[in-house]
């Protein structure tokens, strides 16, 4: 558990659309693949797990938050984030909170695994699998971006993954959400 491990693909590819500046929350953050990537490209970064030892790895980056959020109250209740990003992580009871956690102007960027990955490994379980479609359900509030709901390999697995912001009312027609990022 180092923490070293590159940043998802689907978190990297959607990091433009965080506003500059802004504070991201990674739940259940392990040890700090994404805070490290998202501290580097300038924002403040919350990472939350129940886990000591992971955090430990995640020391100096940002703030840290020792919590089991499955058995326990939400640690940043009424807080709201630039972004929130979860990978590799479901517990269905949060899904509102979440979304509820993205400011106006904010992304989710969510990935974990759905249904079917229990042909191909683990978890194999039910009730950490996204069923066809929950993501968008559980985003209803948001305006979606990207989803996409199939298999991946290398290594084979199914999963399920939104990027969706939480629009900023204004007047001027709809945001442009830009679903490349420009060329540098």
């Amino acid at each position: 558990m180092h923490g070293n491990e590159a940043a998802s693909d689907w978190v990297r590819r959607w990091s433009h659309l965080i506003a500059p500046g802004s504070t991201v929350l990674d739940v259940a953050c392990g040890a700090g693949r994404h805070l490290r990537w998202l501290h580097g490209l300038g924002h403040p970064v919350v990472g939350v797990d129940r886990s000591a030892e992971a955090l430990a790895a995640c020391e100096g980056l940002g703030e840290l938050v020792l919590a089991d959020i499955e058995n326990g109250p939400w640690p940043l209740a009424g807080r709201r984030f630039g972004a929130v990003v979860v990978t590799n992580y479901l517990w269905r009871p949060l899904l509102p909170t979440l979304v509820e956690s993205v400011a106006p102007g904010g992304v989710l960027i969510y990935e974990t695994f759905a249904h079917g990955n229990g042909t191909v490994g683990r978890p194999a379980r039910p009730e950490f699998l996204l069923a066809p479609g929950e993501l968008l359900s559980a985003c209803a509030g948001l305006r979606t971006v990207a989803y996409e709901d199939g298999f991946l390999q290398n290594p084979d697995r199914f999963v399920q993954r939104i990027t969706a912001v939480r629009e900023l009312p204004h007047a001027g027609g709809p945001s442009r959400n830009l679903l490349a990022m420009p060329p540098s």
